[in-house]
């Protein structure tokens, strides 16, 4: 995964997990304040992209839908390579929140594995589970 590809999935990543601990109102207790500067950066750039908009409210409304995940992913992926200082800035907040969230908040870790930023997190799994 190449590094941009990487940021804007860490990006999508944070605005889903933004979303539903809006949803679930754990924002201000989560962390995500760390993460409400990047959402406020991607709706100043995407003003007057149509589809980048659409991209990021679907996203926000339903942050568990995968396939507006992969569109946001791959439209932000594109607004950054065509602009390195938004991707620098894209960049700069996704290790903020990241940071923030690590701290106080729920433990998340970063880990740069072949230039892809991956985010570790507790897994809950509830319910019946067999492994074989």
């Amino acid at each position: 995964m190449d590094p941009v590809t990487a940021v804007a999935a860490a990006s999508v990543a944070l605005v889903a997990k933004g979303a539903l601990e809006a949803a679930a109102q754990e924002a201000g207790r989560s962390g995500w304040n760390g993460g409400a500067r990047l959402m406020a950066r991607l709706r100043a750039r995407f003003g007057g992209d149509c589809a980048a908009e659409v991209a990021l409210d679907r996203v926000t409304r339903a942050p568990q839908d995968e396939e507006s995940r992969q569109e946001l992913e791959r439209i932000l992926a594109a607004h950054m390579l065509r602009d390195p200082a938004f991707e620098a800035d894209v960049r700069r907040l996704v290790d903020e929140a990241a940071a923030t969230m690590g701290r106080g908040g729920p433990q998340v870790t970063a880990a740069l594995i072949k230039n892809a930023q991956v985010f570790n997190e507790k897994v809950e799994v509830h319910g019946d589970w067999n492994v074989s």
